[in-house]
C-alpha cells in the first residue's frame, strides 16, 4: 500500500543502499578513492568515447568548468586522455585509458558479487519483489532523466 510517507522512505532507502554498497566496496580498495562525479564521468566517456567536454557537462547536468576540473583530475590520475578535436581546435575529445577501463571493470565485478551475495540472503518472496520492482525503477530513472532534460 502506498502511503504519503512512501516517496520519502523510498528515496531514503535507495540512497542508503547506494551509500552502503560504495562503503563496502571502498573497504577493499588499495587505489585512491574516486569521487562519485569522477566515476560518473569515466562511465560516460567509456560509453561515449570521443565525447566533448561540453557534451559531457550537458549529459551529467554539471557546469562546464566543473567537468573541466574533473577532466584535469582524471587526466592527472591517468584515467582519461584529452585530445584536441580535429574538427574544432577549441574543443577537447575524451577517451578513457586502459587503467580506467580495468578499474571500472573491477568495480562492476566486485559490486555485482556483493549485491548477488546480499540478495541471496533474502527470502524467495523478497527476491521476487526486488526483481518485480526493476522495471518500475527503470521507468522512474527514465522519468527523472526526461524531466531534467526539459529544464
Amino acid at each position: 500500500m502506498v502511503t504519503e510517507e512512501f516517496p520519502d522512505s523510498f528515496a531514503d532507502v535507495l540512497g542508503g543502499v547506494q551509500r552502503l554498497i560504495r562503503r563496502r566496496l571502498r573497504a577493499g580498495m588499495t587505489e585512491p578513492r574516486l569521487r562519485g562525479a569522477q566515476v560518473e564521468l569515466l562511465r560516460l566517456v567509456m560509453a561515449h568515447p570521443g565525447i566533448r567536454v561540453s557534451a559531457a557537462a550537458k549529459e551529467l547536468y554539471l557546469a562546464g568548468n566543473s567537468v573541466s576540473t574533473l577532466v584535469n583530475q582524471l587526466v592527472k590520475a591517468g584515467y582519461l586522455h584529452r585530445e584536441t578535436d580535429p574538427e574544432d581546435r577549441r574543443s577537447a575529445r575524451l577517451t578513457v585509458t586502459p587503467a580506467a577501463e580495468a578499474r571500472l571493470r573491477e568495480w562492476r565485478a566486485r559490486r555485482g558479487a556483493l549485491v548477488r551475495e546480499q540478495v541471496a540472503k533474502l527470502s524467495e518472496s523478497e527476491r521476487a519483489a526486488l526483481a518485480a520492482a526493476v522495471p518500475a525503477l527503470r521507468k522512474l530513472a527514465e522519468n527523472l532523466h526526461e524531466e531534467v532534460e526539459g529544464i
